[in-house]
């Protein structure tokens, strides 16, 4: 629970890391040819989230029910 933890990080701001860390490394691996990888992209955000949720830094309840991202087609 949110109660629980020290901080809570807020939907955009795990948005901003998430394209400014994680989308690049994506695109470097999945969309050489220029076309997104939707697929990828949402996959790589549920890892983010699980990761951002096992290291405490959001909740439970965010990381069930945080939306994608429109940079991952939403």
């Amino acid at each position: 629970m949110a109660a629980n933890l020290d901080n809570v990080k807020l939907w955009s701001d795990a948005v901003d890391e998430f394209n400014a860390h994680v989308l690049p490394v994506v695109k470097m691996d999945f969309e050489q040819d220029g076309v997104a990888d939707w697929p990828a992209r949402r996959e790589a955000w549920n890892n983010w989230t699980d990761f951002l949720c096992k290291n405490l830094e959001i909740s439970d309840w965010q990381y069930e029910n945080w939306s994608q991202p429109a940079s991952c087609g939403e």
